[in-house]
């Protein structure tokens, strides 16, 4: 008779992004335990594993299990990455095709009023994934604009949870948007200080982006100051499109 077959193996549990981070900080160290819950967690579902040394030291290792779960979310952080960088490329694309000059991976300080003494400020560092100003020579017509790109809803629920990011933003430019993956969540969950727009995905990756406007976002009169000025004169914006009919050859 033929042996009965194996019943299939049960699904691995989802880790957490705190469980992750910790295996990834296990991973990259020597495995010294902490000896706190999310440890007893990781210890309890087999992604790690306690060792002793000839001294009686304990460390702490990643099973095999563990490695999976690991390399599982590593593969799906970087899925995130892709499509997000995807999405700021192509966005900024729009941006120069309407007149402006665009910038990424700018640095830039924003003054806040302190809670308990709203005559001090505060500084924030502020990395908006798209800064831009219209291409002008007139000052008072810059309207500097940021754009922050949110393809994940963990992602952008993380942001809102941090609202000093987004009154650094606010303080950077004349209007603010949030860029969404279409889906991820409804304009209303966006603060009215910011406008929305909705990116379709396409079938081709060279389609033009089809872009939604779900809600304006509030104009408000703001020139750069002399920091900002000095981060974009030290940066270089992104190149011109090569539009159809303008390819090199």
């Amino acid at each position: 008779m033929d042996p009965s077959p194996l019943p299939p193996a049960p699904p691995l549990p989802l880790p957490t992004a705190l469980q992750l981070r910790r295996l990834r900080q296990l991973w990259r160290s020597a495995g010294w335990p902490c000896q706190d819950m999310l440890e007893l967690e990781l210890l309890a579902a087999g992604w790690l594993e306690r060792q002793r040394d000839g001294h009686g030291r304990e460390t702490l290792r990643l099973t095999d299990r563990g490695i999976t779960v690991l390399h599982a979310g590593y593969q799906k952080n970087r899925a995130l990455r892709d499509r997000h960088e995807t999405l700021v490329e192509r966005m900024g694309v729009e941006l120069q095709r309407a007149g402006r000059m665009v910038w990424r991976g700018l640095s830039l300080r924003a003054g806040l009023p302190r809670e308990d003494d709203p005559e001090r400020m505060r500084w924030v560092n502020a990395m908006p994934d798209l800064f831009s100003v219209r291409n002008t020579t007139v000052e008072d017509y810059l309207e500097p604009a940021v754009h922050e790109i949110k393809v994940s809803r963990a992602d952008l629920l993380g942001e809102l949870r941090r609202p000093a990011k987004a009154q650094a933003y606010l303080a950077l430019s004349s209007q603010c948007w949030y860029v969404l993956k279409a889906g991820i969540a409804q304009p209303q969950e966006i603060p009215e200080a910011f406008g929305v727009l909705l990116a379709h995905d396409s079938a081709a990756s060279d389609a033009p982006l089809r872009v939604e406007l779900a809600r304006p976002a509030p104009r408000r009169a703001m020139k750069p100051d002399f920091g900002t000025w000095m981060a974009l004169a030290k940066a270089t914006p992104l190149e011109p499109p090569l539009d159809d009919g303008q390819d090199c050859f």
